[in-house]
């Protein structure tokens, strides 16, 4: 595998074949995305993702924390920016003011490896509806927190630990010390301890929709998720988790290296 962490060109080319292949294919069986889509993505990073639905012709907006991320989204998406079909924001979602700075709402939000990232899922999930169109849909993309490396670890520079599945689970003391005997640099341990408090499983994500009037429209558990056939040399299939596996609470979320959910507000119907 090579760091697609840092080599971004091909980080972007992986999340659009990614979006392509298999994201696109999951939604349009209840969206219809065409020109007159309204498409947001929250943290767009180098917007591979967005790619693909500008390429259906979709008006898209990502929304970035990052500034460089932004820029060489701006770069790589030159052609899609010049003709009006992508923006982007490198402002935290909480700063954007929806009729001030976008003017309109959205018929789909977007979140792929996203919301294992943010502080206060209990807040945020909700507050996605101030961006959404009364039959608007939001689409995830997360990796669960108990699954073998839901903390992340495949980043580690130590090869060993790199490879090294369900360690991130330990008491956060322990795992940090593991990860300075080994050498990891200070932001890397920050960041995986940050991932360790934000980290979040299939029984607690379910129990936010069910708070929150959401309701699943659909949903895939991966054992070997799609985007894994991009970044591993050997071609890895993508394969969906066993259906009697995927009913059973927790087991479920110890194997499921990838969870995909389409979900729209119950009270919009």
């Amino acid at each position: 595998m090579f760091d697609f962490h840092s080599d971004k060109k091909n980080y972007f080319d992986i999340q659009y074949r990614n979006s392509k292949e298999s994201i696109i294919p999951f939604i349009s069986r209840y969206i219809q995305l065409n020109e007159q889509t309204r498409v947001l993505e929250i943290g767009s990073a180098e917007a591979g993702v967005l790619k693909a639905f500008t390429d259906l012709g979709c008006h898209c907006t990502g929304i970035e924390l990052s500034q460089k991320r932004v820029e060489l989204a701006r770069q790589l998406m030159k052609p899609e920016l010049e003709a009006g079909r992508i923006r982007f924001f490198a402002k935290n979602i909480y700063d954007i003011d929806i009729k001030k700075d976008i003017g309109f709402k959205f018929d789909l939000i977007i979140l792929k490896d996203v919301i294992e990232h943010i502080h206060d899922q209990e807040k945020f999930i909700p507050f996605m509806t101030n961006f959404l169109n009364p039959q608007g849909m939001v689409f995830f993309g997360f990796p669960p927190w108990f699954n073998p490396f839901g903390g992340h670890q495949q980043m580690c520079d130590h090869m060993l630990l790199a490879k090294t599945p369900y360690f991130h689970l330990l008491p956060a003391p322990m795992y940090k010390l593991i990860l300075k005997i080994f050498g990891e640099k200070k932001e890397k341990i920050d960041m995986f301890l940050e991932v360790k408090e934000t980290g979040i499983s299939i029984e607690r994500f379910e129990r936010i929709l069910k708070k929150n009037d959401y309701r699943v429209i659909d949903r895939i558990l991966y054992f070997i998720p799609p985007i894994y056939q991009y970044k591993f040399k050997f071609n890895l299939k993508p394969i969906k988790q066993n259906s009697y596996i995927s009913r059973v609470p927790y087991i479920r979320d110890l194997i499921t290296m990838s969870a995909y959910y389409l979900i729209q507000q119950t009270d919009n119907d």
